[in-house]
């Protein structure tokens, strides 16, 4: 089967969802793993989206913040745009049925989180905030009359003829579909599934970067992986979120005598940037404690009214955050690093767009300001949109409809092996003995990987692996215990390519 379209977009999250709707009125193909806006990381969002709306708050405050938690490698200019844009994106969705929360004054409600100088956090629902961006976006794609949804349905590979992009090939149940067009957008996400411990769905491996890769985009940040400090430490997977904004209103961390593990650590204590708090709180949990937050004294009966979703999430393992403590562990997170593009979206490839958290823009630098994702995810849209109406769609050639076979099922074993191995040797705390022992069982388990899918989570692995053992010190989200100090002559981006992976490959 082929279709003709005027762009595609992968990724049925919030970046993609709003791609889609800002492309109007081009035919859109909006190509989802599931059903829109399910077992995506958006949906999934607690703590908010970060805008400089408040009377003492300014563009220019929220770009020093996101230039300071990025630890020198954060592109200013693009920071600084996206935080002049902010504003406006946040009345843009709020135009399409965003219920964000108000004061008593009916202004927004604005929170607080770590490494934030202001309180510049807007949520809806107290800690529901994706999920509410998530089904507003929903409903007003739903209702787009320029777009066809293609749920259920898997990218297999970014056709490219030419050197320009002419579409893309897709398994829409069991059937193969080349869709044809000048522009293809990839929202895919992120890679925390590929760790043992995520916040973030199972199915989060990397995949748009593994299809950009293929079809010759460079990519950048590779190694910058961000772990959340305080995820649920309960049988789960993954693993529920304790959102930032706790800290933000004044839970504390505590060790299993009751002690506070920040003291003495960061002067900000819990708003600390994420990778010093999650160091530390990795640091006990190797040394065989536990650790806890304590929101007894600082949210204790309002537990439930604002932050329904944690709370549920605690009550669902027995746990009562208004009486007890709140065990927690550092988990996979966000991804800094992903497919290299330009201010406006755009790859290094003609025709091919990255957005979302698939896309490393050079906003977050080796650690991400809290919040800012969601903010990239309903920035970037609009400035692609207006890219792509620019991109001539004539003589375009029907792409090629390879023979790939019926889907092949990974074994549970396989997933689980290359997850320990990403967690315990390319996680937290890095070492080029880990590191090098991780990228070596990475590669046995893609070379006999049973499915194309497995190959490319494998691949993507690999590759952040490759990445993190280049550099060579100790910066923001990457922390290297062979290499403990920042290095001035590293401090640069690292960009890459998959021919990289290959060559490094043929060299070994």
């Amino acid at each position: 089967m082929s279709a003709a379209f005027d762009a595609v977009v992968v990724g049925g999250g919030l970046a993609g969802m709003m791609t889609a709707l800002e492309l109007r009125p081009l035919r859109v193909a909006l190509v989802s793993y599931g059903a829109l806006g399910q077992s995506t990381s958006s949906a999934w969002a607690q703590g908010g989206i970060a805008a400089a709306v408040g009377d003492d708050d300014s563009p220019a405050l929220h770009t020093a913040d996101t230039v300071a938690a990025g630890a020198g490698l954060v592109e200013r200019r693009v920071a600084a745009r996206l935080a002049a844009d902010a504003p406006h994106a946040i009345e843009r969705i709020a135009s399409l049925g965003v219920r964000f929360d108000l004061d008593a004054a009916a202004h927004y409600a604005l929170g607080r989180e770590g490494a934030h100088s202001r309180r510049r956090i807007l949520r809806a629902g107290g800690d529901a905030t994706g999920a509410e961006l998530v089904r507003a976006i929903a409903a007003a794609v739903r209702a787009g009359g320029w777009i066809e949804p293609l749920e259920n349905a898997m990218a297999l590979d970014v056709a490219v003829a030419g050197g320009r992009v002419c579409g893309l090939i897709a398994r829409v149940g069991e059937e193969l579909v080349a869709l044809r067009a000048a522009a293809v957008v990839l929202a895919t996400g992120g890679l925390g599934g590929l760790y043992r411990y995520t916040t973030n769905p199972t199915t989060s491996r990397g995949s748009g970067i593994a299809l950009g890769a293929r079809a010759g985009a460079r990519l950048a940040d590779l190694e910058f992986v961000q772990f959340h400090p305080t995820a649920l430490d309960v049988p789960s997977d993954p693993l529920p979120l304790v959102t930032e904004a706790l800290r933000g209103e004044g839970a504390i961390l505590v060790d299993t005598a009751g002690r506070r593990i920040m003291a003495g650590v960061d002067p900000k204590l819990e708003l600390a940037s994420r990778d010093v708090v999650a160091r530390r709180v990795f640091e006990l949990r190797s040394a065989g404690q536990r650790v806890y937050l304590d929101a007894r004294g600082a949210i204790g009966a309002r537990f439930p009214e604002h932050f329904p979703t944690v709370f549920a999430a605690c009550m669902r393992f027995g746990i009562d955050p208004r009486a007890g403590l709140i065990p927690v562990v550092a988990a996979a997170h966000y991804h800094m690093g992903g497919i290299a593009v330009d201010i406006d979206g755009r790859t290094n490839v003609p025709g091919l767009y990255a957005c979302g958290e698939v896309a490393a823009t050079g906003v977050h630098g080796a650690n991400r300001l809290a919040s800012n994702s969601l903010l990239e995810s309903v920035v970037y849209p609009e400035r692609i949109a207006n890219d792509v109406r620019g991109v001539s769609r004539s003589a375009l050639p029907e792409p090629a409809l390879p023979a790939y076979g019926a889907r092949v099922e990974s074994r549970p074993q396989e997933w689980q092996e290359l997850r320990d191995a990403m967690y315990f040797g390319v996680g937290v705390e890095r070492s080029e003995a880990g590191l090098e022992a991780a990228l070596e069982r990475i590669l046995e388990l893609g070379a006999a990987g049973r499915s194309a899918e497995f190959r490319d989570a494998a691949t993507v692995a690999a590759l952040v692996a490759r990445a993190a053992l280049r550099r060579r010190e100790t910066r923001g989200s990457h922390t290297r215990t062979d290499f403990p100090a920042r290095d001035s002559g590293e401090r640069h981006r690292s960009f890459s390519t998959l021919a990289d992976l290959q060559a490094a490959g043929r060299s070994a």
